[in-house]
């Protein structure tokens, strides 16, 4: 989870260093700012976000009132200074900056996005931790209106991305609200494969431990369930490029059929074979996350998981999966093989649809109001398939 090191301008070595912030198991250094007369350690502990002050001999970390929340370093120019900024959101705060004194100890708000319509106070958070399939805790972030309760029938969509130690963070997403407000509860896993609790976390999730990622969030998915925050066939799955991956290995794992709809959005779902594909221009570098296929033992650990080569014939939830025509990250042909594939191994009369964007790459429809029918577009079908 790395440490900080100290050592002098002249002799810049391992030799002449002093510890400055020790390394640790439970927490993960992320950044580090230095002003003239103090520095702010950024760090990551029990998956969330937060800044460890030193002024001098003093060591003074600021505290954040929500039980799930996103903090990271704001516009932070001047050297000299007393002063630091950072920005603060949770899944009930829009995107906040303040001004941290480090003299006084005191955090004040500068600005806050106006989210018009918006009332913070008619939603809950929960903060969970639920035993995976070896008994490893993962974390997973709760939000519902306060009008819904634990205990009846509803609709939940359950976000989820598990590779290249890219963590999914308990912050503000205005999106969401639409869905907050008719009843649906919306969960994140945070799973193995990301590095939301330190280093091992991601380490864990990779190469021939990849499993570990799509089991987490099968556990998300049945805790769910267990817990009355919704119900079987009531639950939607949704997650974008390896993210689509985790939905279609999910889908396969899920055997008791819980899952009720899967957006799998232009995902990277024919693992095996694109892995195989060297003259692709991406394939080679991804050997550093899933492994070289050429070395029988990862051939074999790709395909145990692929979700394309371990479609079965089988119920499976209603699927939405988008494709990206000019996608040069996961090509149009893997999410449209992996479609058709469904369609003809399915057992259940479900819808398997496929939506090409003929005018979108890797990152969807160009354009903020576009972005937003897209959203409305995939929203509307988790609204409609989870009756």
């Amino acid at each position: 989870n790395f440490s900080i090191l100290r050592t002098p301008i002249a002799k810049p070595d391992y030799a002449s260093a002093t510890v400055e912030v020790e390394g640790s198991s439970e927490r993960y250094l992320t950044n580090l700012n230095v002003f003239k007369d103090f520095k702010v350690v950024s760090f990551r502990e029990k998956g969330l976000n937060h800044f460890l002050v030193i002024k001098s001999d003093e060591r003074k970390e600021i505290t954040f009132p929500e039980d799930a929340y996103h903090v990271g370093g704001g516009n932070n120019a001047n050297f000299d200074t007393k002063i630091y900024r950072y920005n603060y959101s949770s899944p009930t705060t829009p995107s906040t900056t303040f001004d941290y004194n480090v003299e006084t100890g005191e955090s004040k708000q500068v600005h806050q996005v106006e989210v018009p319509g918006f009332d913070q106070h008619k939603y809950v958070v929960e903060r969970k931790f639920i035993p995976s399939h070896d008994g490893v805790l993962v974390p997973m972030t709760i939000i519902r209106a306060k009008t819904t309760k634990v205990g009846d029938p509803n609709k939940c969509l359950l976000y989820g991305y598990g590779s290249y130690s890219i963590s999914i963070h308990p912050w503000f997403n205005r999106n969401n609200i639409s869905l907050l407000d008719r009843g649906f509860v919306y969960a994140i896993g945070h799973i193995r494969g990301s590095s939301t609790m330190g280093r091992s976390w991601y380490e864990n999730g990779k190469f021939l431990k990849k499993q570990n990622t799509f089991k987490d969030f099968y556990a998300c998915v049945k805790y769910l369930i267990k817990e009355g925050y919704t119900a079987k066939g009531k639950i939607g799955i949704m997650g974008g490029s390896a993210g689509g991956m985790l939905v279609g290995a999910t889908i396969n794992l899920d055997t008791e059929n819980l899952i009720g709809a899967a957006c799998a959005d232009v995902p990277f779902v024919d693992v095996l074979n694109t892995m195989l594909d060297d003259g692709l221009p991406l394939t080679q570098l991804e050997y550093e996350e899933w492994g070289n296929p050429n070395d029988k033992e990862y051939f074999e650990y790709i395909k145990s998981y692929c979700p394309y080569s371990n479609i079965q014939e089988r119920e499976y939830p209603a699927v939405l999966a988008i494709a990206g025509l000019n996608d040069p990250r996961v090509t149009y042909w893997e999410p449209m093989k992996w479609t058709y594939k469904l369609r003809d191994y399915a057992t259940d009369s479900r819808v398997k649809l496929l939506w090409t964007n003929m005018d979108a790459g890797h990152a969807g429809a160009s354009g903020r109001f576009e972005a937003f029918k897209e959203y409305a577009d995939i929203y509307t079908f988790f609204i409609k398939e989870l009756e």
